[in-house]
């Protein structure tokens, strides 16, 4: 049995291939990839006659197929199940399948699964692993099934567990917004959430070819995140029932109107789109100015919410990033967002910054909460050099690449090589790239780039490179221009 783990082990760890040096690097590293596929756990055994089936806590019945749980989608829908779309397809499959299965046992799809539906956290963040898994490709589940469950769950709740479905759905569907001033806490983080929710169901059904009458009110939705948007302090605020938004206000404030952050995290949870953020913010200057204040605030905060400073908030302060807290959700995407305003150079610095001194291969080389495989997977994407800031779309931003060498085994038999020769401590900034010996000037790569098999080759500098991936169409992927969000709001979006 022993020695089957091990295999069994170095199958999942061989997926990835690193090769450094320096053994604390591969330690790190490995760690992180560890954690990355612990959860969520696979429920389900074969019976005596060789049927897989499961034990539903939902019905107190057996069922065939699979089952998963102890995975909490408020974390894990931004990188780690990304991760498992491009690098174990073949075991994220059988989790759309336990999906399915979740939906057709309870009525609704899990929020957070331990084992069955348990009330913690927010947002509706099953629409995303359902839509991220479809539009890159998974097949051999019942996606249908999956539509109804994600169609289902963006205008009810559940009635026992409200943080299953969307609590305050009814405020959300009339107001564009959950209001503050209704007794629903954390409603700001909800209509982010459930904004970004609406684009990956909107995504889904699009790649499932429903109607345009279908697909027009999620496409719509989707722009809720204007909604709180403060231009008084080009912040994203809670907003209260008659419209006008939250006063007093502190963007330093934790929780209330947020979820285990501040408005300064929160504000970039405007994941598919971008763009239209830094239209709200009036340019890319001063999208790229709000995004520097995140350092250059000093780690101060208001917990008056907690009553207490709560562990995100301990680890922000002894990181001593500025206001960036890298050890709690919510913002470890936003270091990637530069590459919007075409100024890739300050994600590669940051996200540098992070892999260097957040992780590490001591006893003490963890910088927050793991939260079932999230953080790790964080470093995981980072360390290849890229990262779905957008984790349903088939983009990733590009950040910088800790290896010279890593080759990622694909279950098709195909091989992402990435490789990165002059890169070191100092040499971290990106001055070219190459996909397949042709030069690639954009600031991401497409999903499909890299399951075909691709060689990747980073050049590396010590210095900034401001040339490289400033144009238009060099940029990842947003929702919104105004053609789009006038045919959203019309209802002729196709």
């Amino acid at each position: 049995m022993a020695e089957a783990g091990r295999a069994r082990w170095n199958e999942a760890l061989g997926r990835i291939k690193v090769e450094d040096p320096d053994i604390d690097n591969l330690r790190t590293f490995y760690s992180c990839l560890y954690r990355s596929v612990l959860f969520p756990r696979d429920l389900s055994e074969i019976d005596a006659s060789g049927k897989r089936v499961h034990y539903s806590p939902f019905d107190g019945q057996i069922h065939e197929g699979y089952l998963f749980g102890d995975t909490g989608f408020w974390d894990t829908f931004r990188s780690l199940f990304p991760l498992l779309d491009l690098v174990y397809p073949d075991q994220e499959a059988k989790m759309q399948e336990g999906l399915v299965n979740t939906w057709k046992e309870s009525g609704f799809l899990p929020e957070w699964a331990s084992p069955g539906h348990r009330g913690c956290m927010v947002g509706n963040n099953s629409a995303s692993v359902v839509a991220g898994a479809y539009i890159k490709g998974l097949r051999g589940y019942d996606a249908e099934e999956l539509w109804k469950a994600v169609t289902h769950g963006a205008h009810n709740v559940h009635p026992t567990v409200s943080s299953t479905g969307r609590l305050g759905w009814e405020y959300y569907d009339s107001l564009g917004f959950v209001p503050c001033d209704v007794g629903i806490r954390e409603n700001a983080a909800r209509t982010l959430e459930y904004a970004y929710d609406d684009w990956c169901i909107y995504s889904f059904g699009k790649a499932l070819g429903k109607s345009e009458e279908e697909l027009a009110p999620y496409a719509k939705s989707a722009l809720n995140y204007r909604n709180l948007y403060d231009p008084e302090y080009k912040l994203m605020v809670g907003k209260n029932q008659d419209g006008t938004f939250s006063r007093p206000f502190s963007p330093l404030k934790w929780g209330g109107d947020f979820t285990e952050g501040n408005s300064l995290h929160y504000t970039w949870s405007v994941f598919h789109d971008p763009q239209g953020l830094i239209d709200l913010m009036g340019g890319d200057d001063e999208y790229v100015a709000m995004l520097d204040s995140i350092f250059t605030i000093p780690p101060l905060f208001d917990d008056s919410y907690y009553g207490f400073p709560i562990h995100e908030i301990r680890e922000m302060q002894v990181m001593n990033m500025g206001n960036y807290a890298h050890g709690n959700q919510p913002i470890q995407h936003m270091l990637y967002m530069y590459d919007w305003a075409g100024q890739p150079w300050k994600t590669q610095a940051h996200v540098r910054e992070v892999m260097d001194k957040f992780y590490n291969s001591n006893f003490d080389g963890y910088c927050g909460d793991e939260d079932n495989g999230q953080t790790s997977a964080w470093y995981v994407f980072s360390a290849l050099g890229f990262y779905p800031v957008c984790p349903s779309s088939d983009e990733y931003a590009i950040g910088t690449p800790l290896f010279k060498k890593v080759t990622v085994n694909l279950p098709n038999g195909k091989n992402i090589l990435l490789e990165a020769p002059e890169n070191s401590c100092e040499n971290f900034y990106i001055d070219g790239i190459k996909l397949d010996g042709k030069s690639w000037s954009k600031n991401y790569f497409k999903h499909s780039d890299l399951t075909n098999g691709a060689k990747i080759v980073y050049s590396m500098s010590p210095e900034p490179v401001p040339t490289r991936g400033t144009a238009i169409e060099d940029r990842p992927y947003s929702f919104s221009n105004q053609k789009m969000i006038e045919a959203a709001e019309n209802g002729t979006l196709q």
